[in-house]
């Protein structure tokens, strides 16, 4: 009979079966916060797009910490949040089977982008959703009806939430497709809510106006999609001895005889990734507002100085802060990978999220508030990371390099060069010349071609020695060539 001579607990968690493919690409609020009268009306929850990932560094503010005051530098993730529309609303009335829904109400006018959600093809179908909705508001038993359902819902739902969608045409994607929720509105009494969504039918509730700040909030959304994976790698078991027959990478035992039949907690091979998680308690480090909002800041700020009315106002760099005062914006050097530009408003939280680039991730209020110390942790960025993404990025942004890079646009026609000299130089075509030039207490080296030219070389060199001699001083390095020589 076999046994095992060492006990060891079991690999992976049975908590998260069945391990399949989730059913929808955004992520799902299965629960809101509780409820606080006391709170004027607002949502809960907010939705935003996956950018990237960049780095920042801070002074930690930990008192007992072996970091406390001083500088480290953490991973954050970046997500586009451009600003949700309210398009309807729904009652939930309770019941003996828990909460129904009761009643939903519509906006009049909604979007093309919001109704391509409801169909498989767009450009074949007759695009009649939602007509008999937008022509309540047309007539006056529309109207009446509409009102009639308003007060059915103050009186008896006990819970209120808004429907809302994003806006794919402020963003530089491929999908045309809205993504749309449920968003729980809590705060104020049951009328309250429904008079708030009903003033806030058809107008855009930006991501500020949700979160703030230093808050604690759940990240909701679908993994990145494994496919086919062998156990090893779904389930992490211990890899079987070097010898073993058949395979390493495999369950030596699936079970006993009896009962004939695999049991659900043995690991097998199967589906790996595009999972639903949620992951609890990241932390917000820095809201920041997009081109658009900048641009009427600054008109506003410019307005009210008279002097500068007439001026162009330039928006301020978004990702700026106390100790790095430069004017630059969130997206680094050469846009996110896979990706592109950040142009709407962001959330900035701390560490990773799942999924790739693009996911739409759905961000709620935490369920679970946090009372610790560390939680409540006031956050002061020193310096965000924007260099470039694409490999090892030297420079935060593009005036930075101009300074220290010079560009060698301007010395394109230098195709063939020897200073010191004006006598015709002999062509060849794999000869290079190196020169060094003292520019801005900085030693250039320039790497000159011989070819393409077929001028007058005494008066070329001439007057390319007067436009050296102009900048600074300049000698030969190295002759790559040692063949090369003056012709008479």
């Amino acid at each position: 009979m076999s046994h095992r001579k060492f006990s060891a607990p079991r690999h992976g968690s049975l908590g998260f079966t069945p391990k399949k493919r989730c059913r929808r690409i955004r992520g799902k609020c299965k629960a809101f916060p509780w409820d606080k009268r006391s709170l004027p009306p607002h949502l809960t929850a907010f939705m935003g797009y996956k950018a990237g990932m960049t780095h920042i560094v801070r002074e930690v503010d930990r008192p007992g910490s072996k970091v406390h005051k001083r500088e480290v530098v953490e991973p954050v993730t970046i997500m586009e949040c451009p600003p949700m529309v309210i398009v309807g609303m729904v009652g939930y009335a309770p019941t003996a089977k828990g909460l129904r829904t009761f009643k939903t109400v519509w906006a009049e006018h909604l979007t093309e982008e919001f109704k391509r959600r409801f169909y498989k093809d767009w450009c074949k179908s007759k695009k009649r959703a939602f007509l008999k909705s937008s022509k309540k508001w047309l007539c006056e038993a529309g109207l009446a009806q509409i009102k009639r359902d308003l007060k059915k819902i103050k009186k008896y739902c006990t819970v209120v939430r808004a429907i809302a969608h994003t806006q794919m045409r402020l963003m530089k994607h491929r999908q045309k497709k809205s993504h749309i929720m449920e968003i729980q509105v809590n705060g104020g009494t049951i009328s309250q809510k429904v008079d708030w969504i009903r003033q806030h039918f058809e107008k855009q509730i930006s991501v500020s106006n949700v979160f703030s700040q230093d808050e604690m909030i759940d990240v909701i959304g679908v993994t990145k999609g494994k496919g086919f994976k062998g156990v090893t790698s779904r389930w992490h078991t211990k890899k079987l001895p070097r010898k073993t027959h058949k395979g390493l990478r495999k369950v030596a035992c699936i079970g006993a005889w009896h009962p004939a039949r695999v049991a659900r907690s043995v690991a097998r091979a199967g589906q790996k990734g595009y999972f639903h998680r949620t992951e609890l308690n990241k932390k917000i480090y820095r809201i920041g507002m997009g081109l658009q909002a900048q641009l009427e800041v600054a008109k506003a700020e410019a307005s009210k100085d008279d002097k500068d009315r007439n001026a162009v106002p330039k928006p301020k760099g978004n990702a700026s802060t106390e100790f790095d005062l430069t004017a630059k914006g969130i997206t680094p050097m050469g846009g996110f990978p896979h990706y592109g530009e950040v142009r709407n408003d962001y959330v900035m939280i701390k560490g990773c999220c799942m999924g790739p680039k693009k996911r739409v991730i759905t961000l709620r209020k935490t369920l679970i508030p946090q009372i610790k110390t560390r939680s409540k942790e006031k956050i002061v960025l020193k310096f965000i990371d924007t260099s470039s993404k694409f490999g090892h990025g030297r420079f935060q942004t593009r005036a930075e390099k101009q300074a220290t890079m010079v560009s060698l646009s301007k010395y394109s026609f230098m195709n063939f060069v020897i200073l010191g000299s004006s006598e015709k130089v002999s062509r060849t075509r794999e000869s290079r010349l190196i020169i060094v030039i003292p520019y801005n207490k900085i030693m250039l080296e320039i790497v000159f071609s011989y070819y393409t030219i077929s001028t007058d070389w005494v008066h070329f060199v001439s007057e390319l020695r007067k436009l050296v001699i102009c900048m600074t001083d300049c000698a030969v390095l190295s002759r790559r060539d040692p063949n090369l020589g003056t012709s008479q």
